[in-house]
């Protein structure tokens, strides 16, 4: 039996990943794409060669790990930079995820990405799941959670894919707004997945 690829993601503050972690309470096996391209960026020779090609021998340290801040600081604010950046990271974690749904066996496997859609790798799925909230709410979130001003949250909002592209893009929807529960959203998308297995 073929395990069924689906992908949960959703704007800052929506809570796509306390959402992720209640499917992987139910058993489901799960993929961090956003933790594994931080361990990818450091042992893939791919990424390696192509981050000092583009950026300097700078974007690692003498250890060997990635030079993280130092990279921060040059695709902040610069389009061109981040996507080359992105172009570089993207397609070995899109392929890694790929492989490591592959070899799952259960009904279906859920891969969690702030970028699914932007990167294009919800191409590489069969279902989508979109986690969203209310902008104000988001802020709050971002805010307590970081510890950050109102308009940074903004400027990372700002930064990323309209929710209404998103809602486009996505085959389920849950709601995250602190009012509707969330258990029974997730169960009933739960409940169609198995369907289709």
């Amino acid at each position: 039996m073929k395990s069924i690829k689906v992908g949960i993601t959703g704007g800052i503050g929506s809570g796509k990943s306390f959402v992720a972690k209640i499917f992987k309470t139910m058993g489901i096996p799960f993929y961090d794409a956003d933790k594994e391209a931080k361990l990818i960026m450091t042992r893939s020779v791919i990424i390696r060669e192509g981050l000092i090609q583009a950026f300097g021998e700078e974007v690692y340290f003498e250890d060997g790990s990635l030079n993280r801040k130092w990279l921060s600081a040059q695709v902040f604010n610069n389009p061109e930079k981040l996507e080359l950046l992105n172009t570089i990271v993207h397609p070995v974690v899109i392929q890694d995820a790929v492989d490591w749904a592959n070899t799952q066996t259960s009904c279906y496997s859920l891969k969690e990405a702030a970028l699914l859609f932007e990167s294009g790798s919800y191409k590489t799925l069969d279902y989508t799941i979109l986690v969203v909230a209310p902008e104000e709410l988001r802020i709050e979130r971002v805010m307590n959670r970081d510890g950050v001003s109102r308009e940074e949250v903004l400027n990372r909002i700002n930064k990323q894919m309209p929710e209404e592209e998103k809602r486009k893009l996505a085959d389920f929807i849950i709601v995250n707004n602190g009012i509707q529960p969330l258990i029974p959203q997730l169960y009933e998308i739960h409940k169609q997945l198995i369907r289709t297995c």
